[in-house]
């Protein structure tokens, strides 16, 4: 599984990046689990139909979030959209450094363009998203 398709491999099209270790929902945020905590951001594919992203509002440390309900938004030049928890649970950390660089969700959405941690509730939400195949499956439909 892991040499059939690296981060890269999928295809060069922009926004079309999708690295199999994360899981994905059809609102285009994806989430990186380590230790029973979801890093989550938004996908390449979300920030190349977004546009140049101005600005990042996110959450507070401490607040709680249930899987599909907003938790923050994302303004482009083109439009803001909302940003859905993937996962429920406790916001552990916030990225600091995207208030005021809201470029790195373009630059590097998996990587500095990461938004939040939240601590999992309930892991079986995990079952919910959707694997690296199923989400280029998706976003290869919508191109």
């Amino acid at each position: 599984m892991a040499s059939e398709a690296k981060s890269g491999k999928s295809t060069k099209e922009p926004g079309m990046k999708v690295p199999e270790h994360l899981l994905y929902t059809k609102n285009h945020e994806w989430a990186r689990i380590e230790d029973g905590t979801a890093v989550i951001g938004i996908t390449d594919y979300a920030q190349n139909a977004l546009g140049d992203i101005t600005y990042v509002e996110l959450p507070e440390e401490g607040d709680s979030y249930v899987a599909g309900k907003v938790f923050g938004t994302v303004d482009s030049l083109k439009t803001v959209a909302e940003l859905f928890a993937p996962v429920s649970g406790e916001v552990l950390e916030v990225n600091g450094k995207l208030p005021n660089n809201a470029e790195h969700v373009n630059e590097d959405p998996y990587g500095e363009g990461w938004m939040v941690k939240i601590e999992l509730s309930d892991e079986k939400e995990l079952e919910q998203l959707l694997p690296s195949a199923e989400y280029l499956k998706l976003i290869s439909k919508k191109k």
